[in-house]
């Protein structure tokens, strides 16, 4: 039997792939986010964890289909997080949350709050 070469090109597996599991509540559960293939590197990724699009993440995993490997990002996406948060980025408690509970370096994570009597 002959082999048929793929139709997907190699260029698009092969570099990291980046999956976020939210968690959807206690009825709905958690399950992995579907995304659009180009949305699956990291930068999007982390983009999309700080401007909201990802309510409550719980892990990251990324992977390289090409050269068969994976591995769980959760951590070093965290510490990114952490440091842009840092950096005076506005951030939700949740995602508070999710640098607090994975990052592997503390932060001094400054939520901003709204002045008391302020409209």
């Amino acid at each position: 039997m002959r082999h048929a070469p793929s139709i997907v090109p190699l260029d698009r597996l092969d570099r990291d792939i980046y999956l976020v599991l939210e968690d959807f509540g206690a009825r709905a559960g958690c399950s992995w986010r579907e995304t659009d293939e180009q949305d699956t590197d990291r930068e999007t990724v982390l983009r999309d964890l700080i401007s909201g699009q990802y309510a409550y993440p719980v892990r990251i995993v990324a992977f390289n289909a090409v050269e068969g490997r994976s591995r769980d990002a959760t951590g070093e996406v965290a510490d990114e997080l952490g440091e842009r948060a840092a950096a005076n980025t506005e951030i939700t408690p949740a995602l508070r949350a999710f640098i607090e509970a994975n990052a592997t370096r503390p932060f001094a994570v400054q939520l901003a709050l709204p002045l008391r009597g302020a409209a």
